[in-house]
């Protein structure tokens, strides 16, 4: 992670802040990763990052950073630019501090400010009026005053916590040391860093990799409204979608930029893709005839004149290149063998690790066909019911039960880690299913990112994201009616994706899934099951659906809660006529009275504090303005702390009247809708 400057949350840092790549190239070996790469980012871009796997999109951002170097002033930012950078995994664990500590130093500058201040003022306490040095003190003091006026260190613990509980953060784990939490969790508070900085830039490397349902949603909304640059990196396409405007694809070791989201991208890319197989298919036959004309008449001595200009315009042709075109590649899942009804069941399971109680009591049962999305918050447990469903670790007490000729085929990380090392990539998949063609297990592969010469790699060689992408390959390839899958598109690009996607949509047998990817399980699922407080809650539909269904049911209980205050008071039915409504109005009247009336005075009394303070401070500032005031220096020292005085009760009473008005306007909405 990188963040550069104290105070990029400042509105005035987004101003005209600019990163401009300017023909940057890049190349390992033969193979060429950028050739002259251009583009600008301005201010308030979205940009999402895409392109298949190797194409160099976490190199591009690590250079714009400068981890990677360039040349001189082929990457340039504005002098205001300041970046905030968050790569897909984090080097060291954070010191021996507690999240909130860890968070709070995100605002290392304004502390360090806020201390220096402090500093001055004791200097100032302990100076004598006649003091030689008082003048240069009562400036320092000023001037840090004026900077932490523009940090808004007065709102920092506020947003410290908002941010913290956006990403999923619990009270209770403020306290906590970092490294008690896990990787995943560290790469949460990392990001929080970042966005409490608010940099005029945001360079974020996979952020969604490590964040539930819940946390993504917030992610999202803080990201579209987010006024600074953003350049994100995202296999999700639904989470592209709802914040990008721009898409850059780095495809050839070129940048192509398209205007819209990651859905609009794909409509201009088709129309983009059948021009350029138009031009390639008129290239190709021009060099064809070019060279069977220079071939006719080579021998010829009349004609070799022509024959060496031909010679010359074929090499001076720019050679039209054909974007890799992987989406052709499909494979479809081996027939589900047949099974009875139930598919699986859970009744009553419980589960502990030592005194963590995960499940305490889940059920749900899942039929034959059916497509199953497990969803929670980062610890409620969906990895661990994932492993008690396929067998792989033990429940407590309950029970889980399979049906008739259930056959379950299983991917989770470890998988991974359980192949052969000595097995070639081709060897693996051959050995669990020997009854598929080498043209079938070529084509599977190829769905994963394994082509040509690279089926004949052996394992120990592998990657440890090519690794699981052989093990997501081999669970496939086996035959089963069952699949149970955790995250299975964490080393997949988009392409992958939609390949492993279409082939699940139309897979004959049941198939249980945790993924965060929502665009991804969206398209195939038909029940959700949300693990919360120990225990399950099934859901017949999708992830969008189960989405506006949570979400209705928190508004329909952030209503409730609203009504209860008022539940009390019993206001009287508006069908009442004559005597009997005149009443019921004149107790509305005094029940608005009676909770208004305190605050309706509260709000007189903060507003003349205000308005009186803010007279002291301008009187203030008269008498400071008056150079003879210099050459007192007592009553200098005097005046300058009153005014600093002043400033800090305006501020307490100024909140004082904002808060009491926004009560007043709650409160006066709530009884006009009873």
């Amino acid at each position: 992670m990188l963040i550069i400057s104290p105070f990029s949350n400042s509105p005035g840092y987004y101003n005209h802040a600019m990163i401009t790549i300017n023909k940057l190239s890049l190349q390992y070996g033969n193979k060429h990763i950028f050739k002259e790469v251009s583009g600008r980012i301005n201010n308030q871009d979205h940009i999402g990052l895409i392109g298949v796997n190797g194409t160099g999109k976490s190199t591009l951002l690590k250079m714009i950073v400068g981890e990677i170097e360039t040349d001189y002033s082929v990457i340039t930012k504005s002098r205001l630019a300041t970046i905030g950078y968050l790569p897909q995994e984090v080097a060291e664990m954070p010191a021996d501090r507690t999240i909130y500590q860890e968070a709070e130093s995100s605002f290392g500058d304004t502390l360090k400010l806020q201390q220096d201040l402090d500093e001055v003022n004791h200097q100032l306490a302990a100076c004598a009026p006649e003091s030689a040095e008082i003048t240069s003190l009562l400036e320092q003091q000023g001037e840090l005053q004026h900077q932490l006026d523009q940090a808004d260190v007065f709102t920092m613990s506020s947003r410290i916590e908002k941010v913290l509980h956006g990403l999923g953060f619990t009270p209770a784990d403020m306290d906590r040391k970092c490294h008690t939490f896990s990787g995943g969790w560290i790469m949460r508070l990392m990001l929080a860093k970042i966005l409490l900085v608010q940099p005029s830039f945001l360079l974020l490397d996979e952020p969604t990799n490590h964040l539930d349902i819940e946390s993504l949603t917030w992610l999202e909304d803080f990201l579209s409204s987010y006024t600074g640059g953003l350049i994100i990196i995202s296999h999700d396409r639904a989470f592209l979608d709802s914040i990008t405007t721009t898409t850059w694809e780095l495809s050839l070791g070129k940048l192509n930029s398209y205007k819209g989201n990651y859905s609009k991208y794909l409509v201009e890319k088709a129309v983009r893709m059948e021009v350029q197989r138009a031009a390639y298919d008129n290239q190709q036959a021009l060099i064809h005839q070019t060279k069977k004309f220079i071939e006719k008449f080579r021998a010829k001595s009349t004609k070799a004149s022509q024959v060496q200009s031909r010679v010359k315009q074929l090499a001076k042709l720019d050679i039209i290149e054909i974007e890799d075109t992987e989406s052709q590649v499909s494979f479809r899942f081996p027939p589900a063998a047949p099974s009875g009804r139930l598919a699986i069941s859970a009744e009553a399971v419980a589960k502990s690790y030592k005194e963590k109680h995960v499940f305490t009591d889940l059920s749900f049962e899942l039929q034959r066909g059916e497509k199953l999305g497990i969803v929670g918050v980062n610890g409620a447990g969906k990895s661990t019911l994932v492993k008690l469903l396929a067998g792989i670790n033990k429940h407590d007490s309950g029970q889980i039960r399979t049906g008739h000729n259930v056959k379950i085929s299983y991917f989770g990380q470890h998988q991974a880690e359980e192949l052969p090392q000595d097995f070639t990539v081709m060897e693996v998949m051959s050995s669990v299913n020997s009854g598929a063609t080498v043209t079938q297990i070529r084509s599977l592969l190829g769905a994963f990112l394994f082509r040509g010469d690279e089926v004949d790699k052996r394992v120990s060689v592998l990657s440890g994201g090519e690794k699981s992408r052989l093990a997501l390959a081999r669970m496939i390839s086996s035959p089963a009616n069952l699949l149970i899958m955790d995250e299975p598109t964490n080393h997949l690009d988009m392409t992958s994706q939609e390949i492993l996607q279409e082939a699940m949509s139309q897979y004959d047998g049941s198939i249980i899934v945790v993924s965060h990817n929502r665009y991804f399980v969206d398209s195939f699922v038909n029940k959700v099951l949300e693990i919360k407080n120990g225990s399950g809650t099934i859901f017949d539909g999708n992830i969008t659906y189960y989405i506006e269904k949570t979400n209705a049911q928190r508004q329909l209980e952030s209503t409730k809660e609203k009504n209860s205050a008022t539940e009390n008071t019993s206001l009287p039915s508006k069908k009442l006529h004559g005597k009997k409504a005149r009443k019921a109005q004149a107790k509305i009247r005094e029940q608005r009275n009676s909770l208004l009336g305190p605050l309706k005075k509260d709000a007189v009394k903060y507003e003349k504090q205000v308005e009186e303070i803010e007279t002291r401070k301008k009187e203030l500032e008269i008498i400071l303005a008056d150079p003879e005031l210099y050459d007192d220096q007592e009553a200098f020292t005097e005046k300058s702390k009153e005014y600093l005085t002043v400033e800090s009760n305006l501020e307490k009473a100024f909140t004082l009247w904002e808060e009491t008005l926004n009560k007043i306007e709650e409160i006066d909405s709530e009884l006009a809708d009873n």
